[in-house]
Formats: C-alpha cells, sequence, structure tokens
C-alpha cells in the first residue's frame, strides 16, 4: 500500500468510528495492536475525540472470576442504556505473541448487542499484563463513544500496577478462602486498588476475607472499611470513628458479589459511579488523567530515542562491536556512551540555537 493509499485508508477509519461503524472500530484496534504503518496518526486523528468514556480496570489473581463479572458488569451497564466497550488483556502466545486466548466467547450474555464490544488483546509480554497498544485501544472506543470501557487484564499478581496507567478506577477482585490472594494483596497490589471486589461470597470463608481486606486497608490509609455486607459496599470510617470519603480522600469501598448469577453487581455499579463522581469533584480526575498522559509522553520518548540510539549504534559497527572495544579494554562503557551520543547532543544544541 503506497502512502497515500494508507493515508486515505486511515482518513476512512477514523470517520468511520468516529460516524459509529464497528466495523472500523475493528480494524482500528487491529491496526492499533499490530502497530501497522500509519497507526500513530490515526491514533492522534481520535484523541481530540476522546475524554467521554470512564474507564474501569478489572484485575485479580487467575480464578477469582474477572471475565464472569465484566460480562455481568456489561450486562447491567446496557439495562441502564450505556453502551459498553470490553479489553480483554490475555496472555501472549511465546510463538506469535498472539494472545492464548484469541477472541473466545466470554461475554455469553451479550452475544448478539452491538452496543458491547468486546476485544481481546494480546498482552505481548508486557510485565503488567497490558500491551502498550492497549491504551491507544481504549483511545478508540473512547472516539467511538463508548459510555464504559471495561480492561480485564491478565492477573499476574503486583505487576498488575499497569493498569493504573489506562483506568479511572481499578477494581481488584479476590475469592474467599484463598491465602494466596491475601498475599497477592500485600506483594503489592493492594496499593492500586479503588474498589475491592470479594467475589464468589457464596463460598466459606467469605468474611474472614472480607476481615483480612478491612485490616490490611487499614494498615494501608490508617482507615478500615467497615460492615461491607453480603453483596453491599462498605462504608469507610477514619480511625477517630469519624465518616471520611471527602472530596479530597477516598476510602476504599469493599463489595461482596457472586458474578455467575450476577449477586452484588448493581451494588458495585453504584460504588464505581460514587468514585468517578468523588475523582470528579475533588479534581482528582484531572490529576490521574495528567498523570497517565505524562506518562504516555515519557514512554513514547523512550520508545522513539531508543530506535534512534538503535541506528546511532549501527554507525558504529553495533553493539557487538562496541561490546568488542570493551572486553578488549581499548575502551570503556562510558566512553562508548558519550561517543554515540555527542552526535544527537550536538543536533539538539544546534537546534535551539
Amino acid at each position: 500500500m503506497s502512502d497515500a493509499d494508507a493515508d486515505a485508508d486511515a482518513e476512512d477509519l477514523v470517520d468511520g468510528v468516529l460516524d459509529g461503524d464497528h466495523r472500523a472500530l475493528a480494524r482500528t484496534i487491529t491496526k492499533i495492536e499490530n502497530r501497522a504503518p500509519g497507526y500513530r496518526d490515526l491514533v492522534s486523528s481520535l484523541h481530540a475525540h476522546t475524554g467521554g468514556a470512564e474507564v474501569v480496570g478489572v484485575t485479580g489473581s487467575p480464578g477469582a472470576g474477572k471475565s464472569t463479572l465484566v460480562d455481568k458488569l456489561a450486562t447491567r451497564y446496557r439495562d441502564r442504556g450505556l453502551t459498553v466497550g470490553v479489553i480483554a488483556v490475555d496472555p501472549s502466545s511465546p510463538y506469535s505473541g498472539g494472545a492464548v486466548l484469541g477472541d473466545r466467547i466470554r461475554m455469553a450474555s451479550n452475544i448478539g448487542d452491538m452496543d458491547v464490544f468486546f476485544r481481546s488483546m494480546s498482552a505481548r509480554g508486557q510485565l503488567g499484563g497490558l500491551s502498550t497498544a492497549t491504551g491507544d485501544a481504549i483511545k478508540a472506543l473512547d472516539a467511538f463513544g463508548k459510555d464504559r470501557i471495561i480492561v480485564e487484564t491478565v492477573g499476574a499478581g503486583q505487576n498488575e500496577v499497569d493498569v493504573v496507567r489506562t483506568a479511572d478506577t481499578v477494581v481488584v477482585l479476590v475469592q474467599p478462602g484463598s491465602g494466596d490472594d491475601v498475599q497477592m494483596l500485600k506483594a503489592g497490589i493492594l496499593e492500586i486498588g479503588d474498589v475491592f471486589v470479594v467475589n464468589k461470597a457464596d463460598m466459606d470463608g467469605v468474611r474472614t476475607t472480607v476481615s483480612d481486606l478491612q485490616e490490611m486497608l487499614h494498615m494501608r490509609d490508617g482507615t478500615t472499611a467497615v460492615d461491607a455486607g453480603h453483596h453491599g459496599s462498605g462504608m469507610a470510617v477514619g480511625t477517630d470513628g469519624e465518616t471520611t470519603g471527602t472530596d479530597r480522600d477516598w476510602d476504599p469501598r469493599i463489595v461482596e458479589t457472586v458474578a455467575t448469577e450476577g449477586d452484588g453487581v448493581d451494588d458495585l455499579i453504584d460504588t464505581l459511579t460514587d468514585h468517578y463522581d468523588h475523582l470528579r469533584t475533588s479534581g482528582e480526575l484531572d490529576r490521574r488523567q495528567r498523570a497517565r498522559h505524562a506518562e504516555e509522553i515519557r514512554r513514547l520518548l523512550r520508545s522513539a530515542a531508543a530506535e534512534l540510539l538503535e541506528d546511532e549504534l549501527d554507525r558504529y559497527g553495533g553493539i557487538d562491536a562496541l561490546v568488542d572495544e570493551v572486553q578488549a579494554r581499548e575502551t570503556d562503557p562510558y566512553t562508548v556512551v558519550d561517543r554515540v551520543l555527542d552526535p544527537l547532543v550536538d543536533c539538539i544544541e544546534r537546534s535551539e540555537d
């Protein structure tokens, strides 16, 4: 495809996405995921049309019931007249880099509903379970006009913190009676949760799990969630007994659900709405969005700089040639770095003049 044809194709895709064409949306996300030529211009064109969707990240250990809960969340959102986009980030194939589970049918309750767009994406080896394309795919869904976007992650323990960079609200799932889940939370994922869901709340051990969560949140924030209640959201109180959760502070809520039956899902949606309202009124939404944009700019700069440096290394015969010099004690790593970077620094300084 010539550059002119690629530009025309990208323009058609942008028009299609903005006009609500699901086929154009699917093709756009495929182009983004594959990092096909022209995808950057495509995402850039869509950026001005974003900012209307609420993004919910759902994470937790494998087996906690994330997919079932996401399915039920999408159904209840549709019952409320909202359109939904779902990105399920699957484990990467070690051979193809594609999603092992592919576009599997796991949105069983929403098959045939064109207002629920489901897409399975490959994590492509990213530690946080989110591919670098996920954020761009969210932009496509946002520009398309989806009211709610749900990102379901692989569930790889503390590395799931990457979800914070893409979601307004982070939901962490645990299941009753799982000591591994509790240890996972202690390992670091506790810090990223805005809402904690004890799923499979009809199992034994739910009270112990809720109590463990309350205690860990108490240690995290100096507050403790109490009276979570079966299939209900817990209010949070400060250590002095005064109710907190003002516009300045959000105290994580605990919600119990039985996703297979849909129990507690409405309570969860109400809690997600409460959190988003808090983000807006407190100014935290703007702060989080600015932080995400800053991180995205840094990440793109690092990626572009890495490509530029690889080109410079090639001019010196490649990394192996430079390593040979260092190995032979003909030079040292610091001198090599200065040699590679100096022309780039000079170019930048000349452009500033």
